[in-house]
């Protein structure tokens, strides 16, 4: 089932308007992990950061992932890209899927210490460990969009033998 080109454009631009989305909230996230981490004594800072990255994750974060999942999977089975005929486009989304579920558990982490910042204040080392692993996973995300983008750009050659299959016996004589 093919698209018409004004629904494969239309599809086409919530896809890239929501991945695109996604990667600039993760790096927004990032820039307040850093800050609730490197905030030192100011206690009000630590909280307002922690807060603030809590309600981007729930509000902002994961809505967007779960939109570039459900485009990114619309685009596929629209065209002749397929989902599972070329390695670029499976690759995306195993990283996808992958990246929505972790963010899922990532989440978790986000909201306790959101909570934590909201009934102490975060001095020194309290929840040390947990506040490094925001931004440890929050770098980890954004390299992972990143790859996906740079699949998404570069489109490396390479068929799935699913793919193959579906091209024909006479496609592999080309």
């Amino acid at each position: 089932m093919t698209m018409t080109p004004g629904v494969r454009k239309l599809a086409l631009t919530a896809h890239v308007a929501s991945s695109v989305g996604w990667l600039g909230s993760v790096a927004a996230f990032l820039a307040l992990a850093v800050a609730g981490l490197t905030s030192g004594q100011d206690a009000q800072r630590a909280r307002g950061a922690y807060l603030a990255m809590e309600l981007t994750g729930w509000y902002v974060i994961v809505p967007l992932a779960f939109a570039s999942l459900l485009t990114g999977l619309i685009q596929s089975l629209g065209t002749t890209w397929g989902l599972i005929r070329h390695y670029w486009v499976l690759a995306k989304l195993v990283l996808t899927v992958l990246a929505t579920l972790l963010l899922l558990l990532h989440m978790q982490v986000a909201g306790h210490v959101a909570d934590e910042a909201v009934t102490t204040d975060l001095s020194g080392a309290d929840l040390g460990g947990l506040r490094i692993q925001l931004v440890a996973d929050a770098r980890a995300a954004l390299l992972v969009l990143l790859v996906a983008t740079g699949l998404s750009v570069y489109k490396p050659r390479g068929m799935t033998r699913y793919g193959w299959r579906l091209r024909g016996p006479l496609a592999s004589c080309r």
